[in-house]
């Protein structure tokens, strides 16, 4: 029969793709036996043609139906490819039970094993899929069976602790946006939209109540058990987390791997350490970084990573490399709008120190003196706000920073105007010389891209969790994520250091309680001691 109508509108309304060449079929509803025979409801999608066609399998725990069904079911039958489009099991009408990473492995070799015996299955497999669809594919790699021949990755995870936590700090706003897509976009738009708009109407209440444990429910339209334990496990050493991880995949992988993530997309860290870990590993891979985020990559960027998938799999399942691009990484430049091809990543770069002084100032001069720089007091009870950044919400990506850098508990630190432009690629990171009154305290800090006309733009950041004694200074490292930006000629490279970003984090109470269980929050005095620097990779050449 014909895919399903609201598939085949969808469908039409896409421009900039290649050329159909096949009329699709569909057979939905199939049963696939799980690994502990659980029914796994899958869909098939397939050219109306003669001919032996490669396969592509795509596991999602999201449900079969729009925006998937078109995305991945009748787009690529359209080029030439089956498509196994399936629900994760205890979702989208599949038996058992949801668990967020426990059944992944067995059941998509399951799925393997069934496809062996379909008399349309040639022995050539591919993989394809965003986000959770990501993972799923992580999953399968852990134990590649001999038919897979290839996967694309799109703003895909392995780690789903790192999805959920940044050095002990729970991502509640990315947690929360979580705990909707998965529990309610099986159930269908109707009812995922319905609780998108409940979560954003009630995400205040949800996300500044105490104790924070259970103020989701009503966010959320009940209880989510998997969230609880997520939310209930801060150490990534807890044995919760034992085997949620499937990045040891890519350690040992020889399947050729596209990686496809935005700059502002929540999981564009785990796409450039999958990457890293392919290259180690001497896999075969391509990675694509475009100005999106984890949503505007399947959107804004859809064309651009519709068209670099299909590249991808017809040159390893159909031995057509006609599409590939001539480089390994292509990056879009931001600040300047471009696109890069690039040998590698990070591509050859210096690394260059940038020094905050007591005015307000970014230096490049080593501090000479040793007093204390600034302090700023962060209280929970009015905690600095997130602005942008990379989230998996519609708040996601580069915004004006200028509200949040007006307020008393955020710090800036701004260079002179550039004579000549600075291309910054690779990671970024902060090295803090911090200490507090408390002991306890979050450190939140951003590099951001200052126009002549005074607007603060974020280009990547990160937050860091930090314990002090006394009055003497703690040292902690930051992470910023990794960015490809130009700042041009008359633009300001500029510091920003806060408390917090919330609802991005929970709150830290200041006291050393739990985020998750706090009833009482303590006021922090942070100060800011000259031996803190900022580290900014700069091309060895112009772009």
């Amino acid at each position: 029969m014909k895919p399903p109508l609201a598939a085949r509108m969808m469908r039409a309304t896409w421009r900039g793709l290649p050329a159909k060449l096949h009329d699709v079929g569909w057979e939905p509803g199939l049963t696939v036996p799980a690994a502990d025979g659980s029914p796994l409801i899958t869909d098939h999608y397939f050219p109306r043609a003669e001919g032996d066609f490669p396969t592509l399998l795509v596991r999602s725990p999201y449900g079969r139906g729009v925006p998937w069904s078109p995305m991945c079911g009748i787009l690529f039958a359209e080029q030439g490819f089956h498509v196994v489009l399936q629900s994760c099991r205890g979702t989208g009408g599949s038996g058992g039970t949801f668990d967020l990473w426990r059944n992944e492995p067995a059941d998509g070799q399951a799925t393997v094993a069934w496809l062996r015996e379909q008399p349309w299955f040639n022995g050539t497999l591919g993989t394809v899929g965003p986000s959770y669809l990501g993972y799923v594919q992580w999953a399968l790699a852990l134990d590649p069976p001999p038919e897979l021949k290839a996967m694309v990755v799109q703003v895909g995870l392995h780690d789903p602790y790192d999805l959920f936590y940044e050095d002990g700090a729970l991502r509640l706003e990315t947690a929360l946006v979580d705990g909707v897509g998965i529990t309610y976009q099986h159930q269908g738009m109707g009812r995922f939209l319905k609780a998108i708009l409940r979560l954003q109407r009630r995400l205040r209440a949800a996300t500044t109540a105490w104790p924070l444990r259970g103020a989701y429910a009503p966010a959320l339209g009940g209880e989510v058990p998997w969230l609880d334990e997520v939310m209930s496990h801060p150490d990534p050493k807890d044995a919760y987390w034992d085997g949620a991880s499937v990045g040891e995949a890519a350690d040992r992988l020889r399947v050729p791997t596209s990686l496809i993530t935005g700059w502002h997309d929540a999981l564009v860290d785990q796409t450039l350490e999958q990457y890293g870990r392919l290259r180690q590993a001497d896999c075969d891979t391509a990675l694509l970084v475009g100005p999106w985020t984890h949503t505007s990559a399947l959107q804004q960027g859809w064309t651009e990573v519709f068209t670099e998938s299909l590249a991808w799999l017809r040159a390893h399942l159909c031995d057509d490399p006609s599409g590939l691009r001539p480089t390994r990484v292509r990056v879009h430049i931001g600040g300047e709008d471009a696109w890069r091809d690039l040998d590698d990543w990070p591509s050859t770069t210096s690394a260059g120190p940038w020094y905050p002084t007591a005015q307000g100032e970014l230096t490049q001069q080593a501090p000479t003196d040793s007093t204390p720089l600034t302090s700023f007091r962060y209280d929970p009870d009015d905690p600095t706000p997130s602005v942008g950044g990379p989230l998996l919400s519609r708040n996601a990506g580069p915004r004006d920073n200028g509200k949040l850098e007006a307020r008393d508990d955020v710090l800036t630190f701004t260079g002179p105007p550039l004579t000549e432009p600075v291309d910054i690629l690779g990671p970024v990171s902060a090295r803090l010389s911090i200490s507090t009154d408390t002991g306890h305290a979050d450190v939140f800090t951003r590099l951001c891209d200052v126009d002549p006309e005074g607007r603060s733009v974020n280009v990547c950041d990160g937050l860091g969790r930090l314990r002090t004694e006394g009055q003497e200074p703690s040292q902690i490292t930051i992470p910023m994520s990794s960015t490809a930006h130009r700042f041009a000629v008359g633009h300001r490279i500029r510091w920003q250091i806060s408390g917090g970003a919330h609802p991005r984090y929970a709150r830290n109470p200041g006291n050393g309680e739990s985020p998750v269980d706090a009833t009482t929050f303590t006021p922090v005095h942070i100060t800011l001691h000259p031996d803190s620097t900022l580290t900014l990779r700069q091309a060895t050449s112009s772009l």
